[in-house]
């Protein structure tokens, strides 16, 4: 109770505390990526459900943005199921960025790891935000992935950062690890320099298939204390329930919103997971007293 009240402090000096802001987020480019990340249906190396398929047209793109921003989205977040970005697809990225972003939304993009040159290229399209997760401690981090290393994601961060690009960068819980990991990867992301605008906090999806694909589920209350913690690690940052939403219920969302979460993944699914449909959201919202944030330029964070 106390961490609760401190992270509701925290909240309420740097934002309003009934407002939520709303992300919808679409993967462009699914399955068959070379990285094993233990819990990700995507993987190449996991039999899972999910087929692999081809970079989206950009048609279907802004079908798809044009229906999130009539739905209230003001953030458009598209993924791509990559190690990294080949040179041949840069070209149809940047577009999807020029042409999301003239619709009026931000724009988000996670497409694995970026050389600097590929960092610039998305800011001179106007990306708004990259995504690129730490996922865990550095301590828990090689029981999940050996793929890429900690120092790999920390290297993309950088050139995001340089390219002057906001960062968009948290982690998944539940994969088995401990509280004090727990704390470890709130201390990675809080002491980034400056912190990440943008922290999504997901809790694991087990997927058949995968190596986590039976991984005990994480008491709910100690999600609460990581979403706490990271509100007063973090205090101006945008701290966004994620994956395992859909298998909240509505009461320990609204914990979740008390303990200082103020932004969320909205529509019917995430990139391979489904979530809460949005006339459900709409509706929660309504009964906790909430409204929803307008669009509005990412403002530089102090450390």
């Amino acid at each position: 109770m106390d961490l609760l009240f401190r992270a509701q402090q925290v909240h309420r000096e740097h934002f309003d505390a009934n407002e939520v802001q709303l992300s919808t987020l679409l993967s462009i480019k699914t399955g068959g990526c070379a990285e094993d990340c233990g819990y990700c249906p995507q993987s190449s190396h996991f039999e899972t459900e999910v087929k692999a398929s081809k970079l989206m047209p950009l048609a279907e793109v802004m079908q798809a943005a044009q229906a999130a921003k009539a739905q209230g989205a003001t953030r458009f977040c598209m993924g791509a199921a990559w190690r990294s970005p080949k040179e041949r697809d840069m070209e149809r990225v940047t577009e999807m960025v020029r042409e999301v972003r003239a619709l009026g939304l931000e724009t988000c993009m996670t497409l694995g790891m970026l050389e600097a040159e590929q960092a610039q290229a998305l800011k001179d399209a106007g990306l708004d935000y990259y995504n690129h997760n730490l996922d865990s401690s550095p301590e828990f981090y090689e029981r999940i992935i050996s793929t890429r290393t900690y120092q790999d994601r920390l290297d993309t961060l950088g050139h995001v950062r340089e390219a002057g690009i906001n960062v968009c960068c948290g982690g998944i819980v539940g994969m088995g690890e401990s509280r004090l990991q727990r704390a470890g990867l709130i201390a990675q992301l809080a002491n980034l320099n400056p912190y990440p605008e943008s922290v999504p906090i997901n809790n694991l999806v087990p997927v058949a298939g995968t190596p986590l694909a039976n991984a005990a589920p994480l008491d709910p209350f100690e999600f609460v204390r990581t979403i706490a913690v990271a509100r007063i690690t973090m205090p101006r940052t945008m701290v966004r329930l994620s994956a395992g939403r859909e298998q909240m219920d509505e009461a320990l969302q609204a914990l979740c919103f008390a303990a200082g979460a103020n932004s969320i993944f909205y529509g019917d699914k995430l990139l391979t997971t489904s979530n809460p449909q949005a006339d459900r959201d709409r509706l929660l919202f309504e009964r906790l007293g909430l409204k929803t944030q307008g669009a509005r330029p990412a403002a530089q964070l102090a450390p």
